[in-house]
């Protein structure tokens, strides 16, 4: 399984060696990107990095799709379903290159792998594990309709950070809201 998830601004897809070099090492290796994630990675944890990510899809089906700006066809971050073992829940997880922040495509990227997740993985709920100093993902949670669940404590070497947020939402809660925002859509259309 290949999936290829598709945006407004957006490619979605399985991870490749060519991304490494093309933004993946450079990510991992930013002190900034990294701050939340146990600090910044030399090229070989990098890489192997991406070796778990990619290895990721053959073993559990599914796994974090590098995310690709479509206008630039850049690699600007990965996204989308994650569960490595001992992770507290499954989880649709975003982390965004330097060069793409404030652009919205967190939220973009976020939104589809949670679509993914729900309508093509049957998956119940979805979580999020976000450090509790990350205003940043703690606001694109919330923008994807998620909210926090509980304080939680990841397995090693992540767990070297402390306690984390599990932010997160059922796939209940987030077809309801779908339904909402397509018939207010549809009522704003109706009206003009």
């Amino acid at each position: 399984m290949s999936p290829i998830l598709e945006t407004e601004r957006l490619i979605l897809r399985v991870p490749q060696q060519a991304d490494f070099d093309a933004g993946w090492a450079e990510f991992h290796g930013d002190v900034e990107c990294m701050r939340y994630l146990n600090g910044a990675m030399p090229r070989s944890i990098a890489w192997r990095t991406l070796a778990q990510v990619v290895g990721m899809w053959p073993l559990r089906g599914f796994g974090t799709f590098s995310i690709i700006e479509k206008e630039t066809g850049r690699w600007v971050g990965r996204s989308g379903p994650w569960e490595p073992e001992g992770w507290p829940a499954r989880e649709v997880g975003w982390m965004l290159h330097r060069s793409a922040w404030g652009k919205g495509y967190a939220t973009e990227a976020a939104s589809a792998g949670i679509r993914f997740a729900f309508e093509e993985l049957g998956w119940p709920s979805v979580a999020h594990m976000i450090h509790p100093d990350n205003v940043g993902s703690q606001a694109v949670a919330q923008r994807i309709g998620s909210r926090m669940l509980e304080m939680v404590s990841l397995p090693p070497p992540m767990d070297a950070a402390g306690p984390t947020q599990m932010w997160g939402q059922s796939a209940d809660d987030w077809r309801a809201a779908q339904s909402s925002s397509s018939g207010a859509a549809r009522s704003a259309a109706s009206k003009s």
